[in-house]
């Protein structure tokens, strides 16, 4: 079963960008969705970006839309996320997600990283 790995959290002042990365232990299938949710302590985790691996697609959650940008690297198995103009609550643990259906609901998405803490100061 295919495994994902975050990295690239941090600490970072408002303003500023950071970029995640989330790696695939294994191949990922063209049929899968990649997505991007996060979660502060007390809260659902919400839903950030999604890309579908065969074509590309893209959608964004109205929070991050023209800040964040969500792209993949096929053949490395692996799914980016880049993140500028970030304001103190974008904080959050930031999870990758894989699923198979277009979709921003956390439900349609089985396999699930660990997590990468992402702090924006003011």
């Amino acid at each position: 079963q295919v495994q994902l790995a975050e990295s690239g959290g941090g600490s970072v002042q408002a303003g500023g960008s950071l970029s995640l990365s989330c790696s695939a232990s294994g191949r990922i299938y063209s049929s899968s969705v990649m997505a991007w949710f996060r979660q502060t302590p007390g809260k659902e985790r919400e839903f950030v970006a999604l890309i579908r691996w065969h074509s590309g697609s893209v959608l964004y959650a109205d929070s991050v839309k023209d800040r964040f940008a969500i792209s993949k690297d096929n053949p490395g198995n692996t799914v980016f996320l880049q993140m500028n103009r970030l304001k103190p609550e974008d904080t959050a643990v930031y999870y990758c997600a894989r699923g198979s259906r277009y979709s921003s609901d956390r439900t349609d998405y089985f396999t699930w990283g660990q997590g990468t803490q992402v702090t924006v100061a003011s």
